[in-house]
């Protein structure tokens, strides 16, 4: 797994690189010393995982990853275990305290292979890996919502809806706000998510039952009860794409 380090103090990369050494499965392929460094690093090198500290200088590490258009998995070291605990909740692989103790490294890392091990379960299932320049099931993406953070996969997410300038996105129980238009959105996303009016996209591998509606539309009924209808014009691009 292609693997890349960021932390702005030297002798904490080189300590956890000679850790990770013992672990065949890590190909370390760069490391970063600050934020900026780090998020050309990402674009050009396209890791698979970030072993990556919070506090830098500048900017830290949830900032910068608010910069990536396509977020790897992320494990964070951290001094700041109160800092993290309080003011973040996120869904990232795993974060690590500074000194990182051998056995917790360990235990990140069998936390990473396990998460692996869903994503490959889900390509032998049907699902197709999406395009470099589309975001699919098995991309992860970070959400911020004021002093709250997630790492989400985007199979996770079943709804996202237009509000103003902003959209919510829907996963487990939470649906916090982001900055940005719909029809970006749209742009950013592969054809397992579908634009079902003005107002909303559903992730198709959601969608329990299909009914028609009124003036010849349709109705879809998400596996967690929500149902979303479908404008007409949209209607006859989803009974396309679906053969119905």
């Amino acid at each position: 797994m292609k693997t890349l380090i960021i932390d702005d103090e030297r002798l904490a990369r080189r300590e956890l690189i000679s850790q990770l050494a013992a672990h065949t499965q890590i190909q370390i392929i760069g490391e970063a010393a600050n934020p900026e460094e780090a998020i050309r690093m990402v674009r050009e090198l396209e890791p698979d995982l970030l072993f990556l500290d919070i506090q830098m200088p500048g900017m830290n590490g949830f900032e910068m990853l608010q910069q990536l258009e396509r977020v790897p998995r992320v494990i964070f070291v951290t001094a700041f275990d109160e800092y993290a605990l309080r003011a973040f909740e996120v869904n990232a692989l795993d974060y690590l305290l500074k000194p990182v103790e051998e056995d917790r490294l360990a235990e990140a890392l069998l936390r990473l292979g396990q998460d692996q091990k869903e994503e490959e379960d889900d390509e032998e299932a049907g699902f197709s890996i999406p395009p470099s320049h589309l975001l699919g099931q098995d991309d992860q993406i970070f959400l911020r919502d004021g002093e709250r953070c997630w790492f989400v996969h985007l199979r996770d997410v079943r709804l996202f809806e237009s509000e103003g300038n902003y959209v919510r996105v829907y996963f487990d129980k939470y649906k916090p706000l982001i900055l940005k238009s719909l029809n970006n959105l749209e742009d950013r996303l592969d054809r397992t998510f579908f634009r079902t009016n003005r107002k909303f996209i559903v992730n198709l591998r959601w969608v329990s039952n299909v009914e028609n509606w009124f003036n010849g539309g349709l109705r879809l009924t998400l596996k967690d009860g929500t149902q979303v209808e479908v404008s007409r014009r949209q209607s006859a691009r989803f009974r396309e794409l679906m053969s119905l």
